[in-house]
């Protein structure tokens, strides 16, 4: 870092402070995480010199020996983790990922059918203002109004009322176990492709702490740096058949030259994936979730489908009297980081939204415990009963500061081996 500060303070600073905001708050935005030691020094790596166009053994440059290495290797590593007989790691995100799987297979004005935005989806899964949107004819599924869970039966009768040439499944705000047999059956009854985007759910599959979607669905994305733990990218996985179209959309169809620093990156990240301390860290990720969502009930606050069986949950401020905007805005005073998130069949904007979404991957790499998610309970429940007090915003930010000192950023990696 001396160099750069030299180079360039202005830069210097600005990530001196956001190294500061990490060590010294609690990060519960639910798609965020800290890579490890070895995912950021790879990241950093010299690797970022190499054009290499083409994929391993097939390129456009010479001297690609080496990044062939790291290529090969989060390929292989990909397909062990998650069974695949495909995999293609040069997505530069999981937007890229999804439009690779996308147009592979559809053409402009198809229709797909995904989760309402709304309801938890993801804005790639046909959002009017995305270019899933743009580009296809989009239909909706969403939750029951009473289980806020979602109605398997409803998304039958809805694909067979649009009949879409893809059924995307996934979401980014929705805690429950997703029914990959169940849909790949909706799939098949209307003759539609089945995608699934695991984004947010990739660390808990390669634990094997959730159902695995690759032996069901014809593609299967994901993005790196949420519970996988690993750069910001993304990842699409096929059946073999959809190999060669996948791999011609993503090159030369959708990008260029491959970023292979971050490629060596996912290997490294992936690789971390395969040891046994990485599934100790998600069945924590899970605890710590299932303790974050009782606490909150306890307190009086409504959980969103009565629990989570996941990284994340939806909590209804409602209750309470407080928007989502306000508690984000309250909390961030007060040292603790989340976001503002509709809730299903929200009455008010998405800028302003009735509820937060909470996340506990970061919190878990972190060393915090059960025990740590009952304090953050409190820390929680002191701004929000009072979103406008100073006082009490300036004494939780401190007593979270505390907190966050006595687990370094890096903890489980400088612990041995589980």
């Amino acid at each position: 870092m001396k160099a750069l500060k030299a180079t360039d303070p202005a830069v210097f600073e600005a990530i001196r402070k956001e190294e500061k905001r990490q060590k010294e708050k609690l990060l519960l935005i639910a798609s965020e995480n800290f890579a490890s030691p070895a995912v950021l020094a790879a990241q950093g790596c010299l690797m970022t010199n190499k054009y290499a166009e083409g994929y391993p053994g097939r390129r456009y440059y010479g001297g690609c020996q080496h990044v062939d290495t790291v290529e090969s290797l989060a390929i292989e590593r990909a397909k062990q983790i998650f069974g695949a007989e495909h995999v293609n790691v040069q997505p530069h995100s999981g937007s890229q990922a999804n439009m690779a799987a996308y147009l592979s297979v559809l053409k402009p004005g198809d229709v797909i059918l995904g989760m309402d935005l709304a309801q938890g989806g993801h804005l790639t899964h046909g959002s009017k203002v995305n270019f899933s949107g743009m580009l296809f004819h989009s239909y909706f599924y969403g939750v029951d109004r009473s289980t806020e869970q979602i109605d398997y039966d409803a998304v039958q009768r809805i694909a067979e009322e649009c009949r879409p040439r893809m059924l995307v499944v996934g979401a980014s705000a929705y805690a429950r176990t997703l029914d990959f047999p169940r849909f790949q059956k909706i799939a098949q009854s209307v003759g539609a492709y089945l995608m699934v985007d695991i984004a947010h759910i990739a660390g808990l599959i390669a634990a094997g702490l959730h159902p695995n979607p690759v032996p069901y669905a014809d593609f299967v994305t994901t993005t790196t740096h949420k519970t996988l733990r690993g750069p910001r990218g993304g990842i699409v996985m096929c059946k073999a058949e959809h190999a060669k179209a996948v791999d011609k959309f993503i090159f030369p169809g959708m990008q260029g030259g491959p970023l292979m620093h971050v490629i060596a990156a996912k290997a490294v990240a992936l690789q971390e994936a395969l040891l046994p301390s990485f599934h100790t860290y998600q069945r924590q990720v899970l605890a710590n979730a299932k303790a974050l969502a009782s606490g909150l009930m306890e307190r009086g606050y409504r959980v969103v489908s009565g629990g989570t069986d996941t990284h994340l949950m939806l909590v209804n401020l409602g209750v309470k009297g407080v928007t989502g905007k306000e508690a984000e805005t309250a909390l961030d005073a007060a040292g603790i980081i989340v976001n503002k998130n509709t809730i299903p069949y929200d009455e008010k904007p998405p800028a302003v939204a009735s509820g937060i979404r909470l996340g506990t991957p970061v919190v878990a790499t972190r060393g915090m415990k059960e025990a740590e998610m009952g304090e953050i309970v409190g820390l929680i429940d002191r701004v929000l009963q009072k979103p406008q007090d100073k006082r009490a915003q300036r004494e939780v930010r401190k007593e979270a500061k505390v907190l966050c000192s006595r687990f370094p950023i890096f903890h489980p990696y400088d612990a041995p081996p589980v």
